[in-house]
């Protein structure tokens, strides 16, 4: 049976028909989920895309985590539901608690769009077993509120427990790639929580699935195939 994986679309969502052809890129079904919608229609997972939902009014993704569909995601997810959370899904998961830390304005208070090099830090995630720990990775990055901060002990813990999912790669030049783009702490580009079914990140590896497309590189495709192969084997 082909998997099924739900993409909610919020007032304000713009990656949601990309995120859709990635999936469907890896094999899998797209499911269309609306923010109003109250079920999740039995999806095996989900994708909370890119976007600035309901214009990023008050903080980027928090009038979003109060939409009604975020109330079964919350419930499925902590019984173990894939979830993962692209740039403003990122800020929507941390909104609604479901990762740790939170998103503030980029250190140097511009919109910035690049490609950007990440290492992968954990690939015993459900989003991320199809990379190689310490793999070098590039993939879109487009954020106005992508500073990912958190209090000392949250880092240390995040550090300890092994939840770092990516980090920037700062050694080399910006034209290249290099750098840390928006001052997150630690240099850290994504997050995931205890049981590792849930992941978000700021770069946008559904812009990264085809070759003839974007960057070139297919570097955001094992994103997809990972979640698949974690269902299949589930």
């Amino acid at each position: 049976m082909t998997a099924r994986i739900g993409v909610v679309t919020f007032p304000g969502s713009l990656d949601d028909r990309d995120t859709q052809r990635a999936i469907r890129v890896a094999g899998a079904e797209p499911v269309a989920l609306w923010h109003k919608d109250k079920d999740l229609k039995q999806v095996d997972a989900v994708v909370l895309c890119g976007g600035f939902s309901y214009g990023d009014y008050l903080r980027a993704g928090a009038i979003a985590r109060f939409s009604p569909v975020m109330e079964p995601l919350l419930e499925q997810a902590k019984a173990g539901l894939p979830v993962l959370g692209i740039c403003n899904g990122f800020q929507i998961l941390t909104e609604a608690h479901l990762l740790p830390g939170t998103m503030l304005r980029n250190d140097h208070l511009h919109f910035i769009c690049r490609d950007q090099k990440l290492r992968v830090e954990n690939a015993e995630t459900s989003w991320t077993t199809d990379y190689a720990a310490g793999q070098e990775i590039s993939i879109p990055l487009k954020n106005n509120d992508g500073q990912y901060v958190a209090d000392a002990y949250t880092l240390d813990k995040l550090e300890a427990e092994g939840r770092v999912a990516f980090r920037y790669l700062v050694h080399g030049e910006a034209a290249d790639g290099y750098g840390n783009p928006n001052g997150s702490q630690r240099d850290i580009a994504g997050v995931s929580n205890e049981a590792g079914n849930v992941v978000g990140l700021m770069p946008h590896p559904e812009h990264a699935v085809e070759p003839l497309i974007g960057t070139g590189r297919t570097d955001g495709l094992p994103f997809f195939t990972s979640i698949l192969k974690k269902l299949v084997n589930a």
